[in-house]
């Protein structure tokens, strides 16, 4: 999981915002406009965000398509040290 979110982070256009998303979700749940509004970015930028670290198992979703809430998956979780060490690393 750490090589993971090395690459999601720190190696992928588009790193900084993802981590961004999971500091938000480390604290609660929540849904893509929530996302979108507390980080001030565009909703299809934030679900765009949102997808890639679904498809990489490292969030996980409840709720229908339509009202979605975004939430840490269990493996995220129990690697969330490794992912606030690499975020104190590159969110300077």
């Amino acid at each position: 999981m750490k090589k993971l979110l090395w690459q999601m982070l720190a190696g992928t256009r588009g790193g900084y915002t993802r981590g961004f998303i999971l500091n938000k979700l480390a604290d609660k749940p929540s849904s893509a406009k929530q996302l979108a509004e507390a980080l001030n970015i565009d909703y299809k930028t934030t679900r765009q965000h949102l997808d890639v670290l679904a498809n990489n198992g490292i969030i996980s979703t409840e709720g229908d398509k339509n009202c979605s809430r975004y939430h840490l998956s269990k493996d995220m979780e129990a690697n969330l040290d490794d992912f606030i060490q690499i975020w104190e690393k590159i969110n300077l």
